[in-house]
C-alpha cells in the first residue's frame, strides 16, 4: 500500500477515465479491486475473468462513463457511473454504480471530490438527478452523501422510501 504525504493529499484532481487508455485501465482495475477487497466491497478479490471484461464491458455500454481522482500523478478513486433514464422526468439519470477511494486516502477529500465531479457530468448531460446505494452500515459514505444532498427517497411519504432489491441471474 502507498503511503501518502500530507502536501500530496492537499489537492484532489479528478478527470473522466478513458477507456481506450491502458493505463487508466489498469488504474481502474487496481482501484476496483480495492474496494472489492474491502469489506464494504465484499470482501474478495475481483476475479480474473472480471478484470479482464471490466473497462471493455464498460467502453461497449451506452451511457457508461468513469471518473478518477487523483493526487499528483498517483489515482486514489474511481466512480463508475451508468446514464439510465428517468420516465417521470422524461430525462436522464447518472446512477453511480461503484463509489471506491484507497484505505489509505479515505478521510482526505477523495470521496467528496468525487461525488461533486459526478454531478458536474450528470448536469452536462441533461441528467435530472444522480442515485447510487449504500450499505446501511457504511456510515462512513452514508455521512458524505448526506452532507452532499442525498437521502432517501419517496413518490408519497405514506406509501414508504424506496428500497434497492437484487436477484441474481
Amino acid at each position: 500500500m502507498t503511503t501518502l504525504a500530507p502536501a500530496v493529499t492537499a489537492k484532489i484532481a479528478v478527470r473522466l477515465a478513458d477507456y481506450a487508455d491502458a493505463a487508466d485501465a489498469a488504474r481502474m482495475v487496481a482501484l476496483l479491486d480495492s474496494y472489492a477487497r474491502d469489506p464494504m466491497g465484499g470482501g474478495k478479490p475481483l476475479s480474473d475473468d472480471v478484470r479482464a471484461r471490466l473497462v471493455p464491458g464498460l467502453a461497449a455500454h451506452p451511457g457508461a462513463f468513469s471518473l478518477l481522482a487523483f493526487a499528483g500523478d498517483e489515482a486514489l478513486g474511481l466512480a463508475n457511473c451508468i446514464t439510465g433514464f428517468s420516465t417521470f422526468a422524461a430525462r436522464p439519470l447518472v446512477n453511480i454504480h461503484d463509489m471506491a477511494v484507497l484505505p489509505e486516502a479515505r478521510g482526505r477529500g477523495v470521496g467528496k471530490a468525487l461525488m461533486l465531479a459526478v454531478e458536474d457530468e450528470a448536469c452536462a448531460r441533461g441528467a435530472c438527478k444522480i442515485t447510487l446505494e449504500v450499505l446501511s452500515g457504511n456510515d462512513t459514505a452514508k455521512g458524505l452523501y448526506a452532507a452532499l444532498g442525498y437521502g432517501d427517497y419517496a413518490l408519497d411519504p405514506e406509501a414508504g422510501t424506496a428500497l434497492f432489491w437484487e436477484k441474481k441471474l
